[in-house]
């Protein structure tokens, strides 16, 4: 049998696996869903094994590349989950002060792809700290449904409290210039989002198909970029209302739908990843953040 393209997999397929990947779904309901899809050679073993991430063949920075320094280090986190493991990069070559970026992981834990955007972003010209919002769980467990179930059993105020402490811990690190933004993915999106509500000093925010605030909105200052999945219903319906606010009360924001993609987009470890779109959004993405964060 050819190997599987995302081309062969209905829409339908993926719709299942969002809801399966926020929560919405048990693994056997999922399961047992996916079986109507199983025709014309195809199985479910198949279907699961083609959804699921690859963590080993989709790095874009390698861990061990030469041109940075990143490494792991410890931060408290009072308010959130005390002491909190993170993911610190920045480039070797650079002298001086950098600006920094806090990048926000999924609703499952600090996993590889997340690992490997923070040293994209940090080959880019950036000092980028990656929390482990699952370290007061003993962190990041090795695969996905399981750090999915732990995450499940924080409190997210507590963890967007971890996330903000990352912020004042990166603002304050000595290679740092003071000038910090947030991009998230997922859950990390509505974490973007609620760090600029929550953080009046945060310089810039890039929500990536992360959910909106509904209050608060007001005390934002930091300008937004949002990138939103064309096929993204669950996540979309929240933007006409936070559009309308962000307007009304004249906060900064720009937002990008990509057409034709899924929510997960930019994630390179599974088949939901567009590369086009992927490429333009961090493109973008990085632009903003050298123009926000001088």
């Amino acid at each position: 049998m050819k190997p599987l393209k995302k081309e062969d997999i209905k829409q339908e397929v993926f719709d299942l696996y969002d809801a399966y990947a926020h929560n919405k779904l048990e693994r056997r309901d999922f399961v047992q869903k996916l079986s109507v899809y199983a025709v014309g050679g195809l199985t479910v073993p198949s279907l699961m094994s083609f959804l699921m991430p690859d963590y080993k063949n989709t790095f874009l920075v390698a861990k061990d590349n030469p041109d940075l320094d990143s490494g792991f280090i410890t931060y408290e986190s009072s308010k959130g989950g005390g002491e909190i493991k993170a993911l610190l990069s920045k480039p070797k070559s650079t002298k001086g002060k950098l600006p920094g970026i806090v990048v926000v992981h999924e609703n499952r834990g600090l996993n590889p792809y997340v690992e490997d955007t923070a040293r994209r972003a940090a080959l880019a010209g950036f000092i980028t700290i990656a929390p482990d919002a699952l370290s007061p769980l003993g962190g990041y467990p090795g695969n996905d449904d399981e750090g999915r179930a732990m995450q499940k059993t924080r409190d997210r105020d507590e963890m967007l409290e971890d996330f903000i402490a990352a912020f004042e811990y990166l603002k304050k690190h000595e290679s740092c210039s003071g000038k910090v933004g947030v991009v998230g993915f997922c859950f990390g999106g509505w974490i973007s989002n609620m760090m600029a509500v929550k953080v009046p000093d945060l310089a810039a925010a890039v929500p990536f198909y992360g959910g909106q605030p509904t209050e608060g909105i007001e005390d934002i200052n930091a300008p937004l970029m949002l990138q939103y999945a064309g096929l993204d219903e669950r996540v979309n319906a929240g933007w006409p209302a936070y559009e309308k606010a962000l307007n009304e009360l004249g906060k900064e924001n720009v937002a990008y739908f990509y057409p034709e993609v899924n929510h997960g987009f930019h994630n390179t470890s599974t088949p939901r990843y567009d590369e086009p779109a992927a490429e333009l959004a961090w493109s973008r993405t990085i632009g903003f953040f050298n123009e926000k964060l001088v």
